[in-house]
């Protein structure tokens, strides 16, 4: 079968075709415009050539809970033109064939779950840590879901005893990812991440932020693997801090070794890299299709 994904981000689109072994075949890059510059230059790229299925990984909050009168819509984002967007109904109107929605941290999870890092195990969770923070967990085979999507990236936690920096987020300032997103760095430290690679206490304090959230997953889904993305984990000297902090956060209470002697191929780097999102696009849409025979 022939598959196509977009990972709607919002800086930039990607539109793909693809395969049910994840191989990508076609894709294009766009900026992230008004709905009425960018989706019809997404159509017009599925168009050209006839695909099965369609899977979408999108920026959020979404409603993703299909019995929502609002489901399939983009909600209250700060980018406003997409405000209360009928994404899902939009591009199923045009191209008449079975499409798939969620968010893009969701379809990176499934990506990383089929394909990469965390393949052939029953759960895992997916982390992003860029620009934003946000995670999505695969639970016994299935994304994890309820009334809506998770936001872990908006979790409370601890504030470390030296950091006085408000935090960014608009809604909670000091939620993680007003603490330790991309930009929560750049503006407590004035400079941006990769300028401050170097700098042990930038990244001892995002190590104590991070591993407090991983802890809070843990004891709570208990995910066969973690995975960690986006451009902040790009820091490959962050990792061993955060398995570091990890175990000492557990202080023990867990004996299973993936807690301790094999924390190492535990909390890890993402297996795709930057195809994850699309990737997961073609497997949502073949989950989507299998739903509807």
């Amino acid at each position: 079968m022939k598959f196509g994904s977009i990972e709607a981000g919002g800086t930039k689109f990607v539109c793909a075709i693809g395969d049910e072994t994840g191989k990508i075949t076609e894709s294009i890059t766009m900026p992230t415009r008004t709905p009425a510059e960018t989706i019809p230059e997404v159509i017009e790229f599925f168009k050209k050539e006839k695909i099965d299925a369609l899977g979408i990984g999108s920026f959020g909050p979404i409603d993703v809970n299909q019995t929502s009168p609002t489901y399939g819509r983009i909600l209250n984002t700060p980018k406003l033109a997409w405000q209360n967007y009928p994404f899902l109904q939009v591009i199923e109107e045009e191209l008449k064939i079975p499409v798939g929605f969620t968010t893009d941290v969701n379809t990176a999870a499934l990506a990383e779950s089929t394909y990469g890092a965390a393949k052939g195990l029953n759960s895992c969770l997916y982390i992003t840590i860029g620009t934003g923070i946000g995670a999505g967990a695969i639970v016994n085979g299935q994304l994890l879901q309820g009334i809506s999507h998770p936001e872990m990236g908006h979790i409370i936690v601890r504030r470390h005893p030296e950091d006085h920096f408000d935090g960014f987020c608009p809604f909670h300032h000091d939620c993680l990812e007003g603490l330790a997103a991309g930009p929560a760095i750049e503006k407590r430290w004035g400079k941006k991440g990769f300028e401050l690679a170097d700098d042990k206490k930038v990244w001892e304090m995002e190590a104590y932020y991070i591993a407090q959230a991983l802890v809070q997953y843990i004891t709570i889904i208990m995910p066969e693997k973690i995975i960690i993305g986006g451009g902040v984990a790009k820091q490959a000297h962050l990792f061993p801090l955060i398995r570091q902090k990890v175990k000492e956060l557990l202080n023990g209470y867990f004996t299973q070794p993936q807690f301790n002697e094999q924390i190492d191929d535990y909390i890890v780097p993402v297996g795709l890299d930057g195809d994850a999102g699309i990737i997961g696009g073609f497997v949502l849409a073949a989950r989507t299709i299998a739903k509807k025979d």
